[in-house]
Parts: structure tokens; sequence; C-alpha cells
């Protein structure tokens, strides 16, 4: 059976498959925006869940909210930042990128470094890195440590104290960041899954797994992840052993729309 977490994550992720196959498409021709939905933002850089049937997406040109029935509205707080690395911890969101014309001059330019928000998208602090750096991939745990690799360097850099100092951690070529409940830290690379278990300062191939360009991890311990097909992948991880079904990943064998094959003890 597929818990509600895990739904939610398959939700975002085919969102998120969607949404990006869109951004990256190279179709002229696009429908009109309907009423109270915002058009032209661009392609999307990232997606958190809000928690209450609402998904909020980081682009080009903001961050905007999609309901549940598919309606879209931003930029928020008319904040025309342009956010990558978009990632959440309870009511704190974090992000990185680009100022856009009207940005607060204070988040910084020209790269936001990391910014910090306590009111959904309302409105933006400065964290750190301020002017300095523009992180692609970030991710934040539940005790809110911090994990980023800037875009000058493939340097994984890791704050356990919200942003006020930051340890160097491995040179990595990741893609996207995810870090499980048990301190396991997952990175997307072009030469597949990698993990650590020392908070980023090793990383090691995860054993038969796919490439991945998008990586998340469930309360559950599981690790969810897309591959360069486009195909929803889920492994499960039960005290820090890989339960295996074949390759231990299970797949629907398609392209998007994608689903979740869950993979138990015994196949």
């Amino acid at each position: 059976m597929i818990s509600p977490t895990t739904r939610r994550l398959a939700i975002t992720a085919t969102v998120t498959v969607a949404l990006l196959l869109t951004g990256c498409s190279t179709t002229p021709a696009e429908p009109d925006a309907p009423a109270g939905t915002a058009a032209g933002f661009g392609h999307v850089h990232g997606i958190v869940d809000a928690g209450d049937s609402t998904v909020l997406l980081g682009t080009h040109t903001g961050l905007y909210t999609l309901g549940e029935d598919g309606t879209v509205t931003g930029p928020v707080g008319g904040i025309d930042l342009d956010a990558m690395g978009l990632t959440a911890t309870g009511d704190t969101l974090y992000a990185s990128g680009h100022p856009g014309p009207s940005t607060p001059a204070e988040l910084g330019a020209p790269n936001l470094g990391i910014i910090r928000s306590l009111d959904a998208g309302a409105s933006w602090e400065p964290v750190a890195f301020t002017g300095e750096e523009d992180f692609h991939v970030l991710t934040v745990t539940g005790d809110g440590t911090l994990y980023g690799i800037g875009s000058s360097r493939l340097l994984l850099r890791t704050s356990s104290d919200g942003g006020q100092s930051w340890a160097d951690g491995a040179e990595l070529p990741a893609v996207d960041l995810a870090a499980a409940t048990d301190g396991t830290l997952y990175a997307a690379t072009q030469d597949g899954l990698q993990h650590s278990t020392d908070g980023g300062a090793t990383f090691t191939p995860a054993p038969d797994a796919p490439v991945l360009y998008l990586v998340e991890t469930d309360p559950t311990g599981g690790v969810v992840g897309v591959d360069t097909d486009g195909t929803l992948r889920r492994l499960v991880v039960m005290s820090r052993e890989v339960v295996e079904s074949a390759d231990g990943w299970g797949s629907d064998g398609g392209v998007v729309p994608v689903m979740i094959v869950e993979v138990h003890p015994g196949g």
C-alpha cells in the first residue's frame, strides 16, 4: 500500500517531471492562461509541498503557488527573484539564485547566496554568501542542517546552525541532493546515485542504482528519484540495508505519466 507521504512525493515528482519537460520543450504554441492563473514564469527550478494541498514552484521570475485545482498564482509577495535550489523544513523556506529587476537590494546581487523566508515566500532575508554565490543544489534536513553546492565550485558546503557558519565537504558534481531522517545524504550525479553517512565528507555509489536527475526522501526511509527517461523510481531502505527485488529499484518501466512501484521484503 502506498502511504500518504509516498503519494504526495509521487504527485510532486510527477508535477516536477511534467513542468521540467514543459520548460525544456521547443514547441512554440501554448494555450492562453485561464483567469486567476499566472503566465510567463519561465521554467521551474524547484518544487516544495506546502502541506495544505498547495505546491510552491520556484521559477525564473519568483515563487508561485499551484493549487489543487491546477490554478497557478504569483509571484508570491510580488518578489521577482530567480528562485534556485528551493527547499524547506517546517515553515522555513530556503532558496538561492539571482535577483530580478525589482528584487529587494538587501538580498544581494548578482547572486543571492542563500536566502530564507519564514512566511511562505511573502518576504525573504539574506542568510549567507550574499552577492557571492548561486546555489543550484540546496537541501535542508528536519533539524535545520543545510547542504548546498554552489555554481562556482563543485564543493559541498554544510551548515548546522541555520547558515551562520559553514564547513566544506566532498567535491561532488551533483545535480540534486536529499537528506534522509537517519542522516544519510543522497546525491544524484551523472555517474549514478551516491550516498554519504558522514555528513557529506565522503560519498560512495549506491549499489545498482539508476542514473537519476531528481532525488527525494520520505520519513519512512524511502528514496524516490526520477531517472533520465522520466521514470519515477522508489527504493525502500530499512535499517540502512537495501531491500532488494531484481536490481533493488522499482519502476513502471515507462515514462511520464509515472507511478511508484513499492519494493517490499521478499519481492
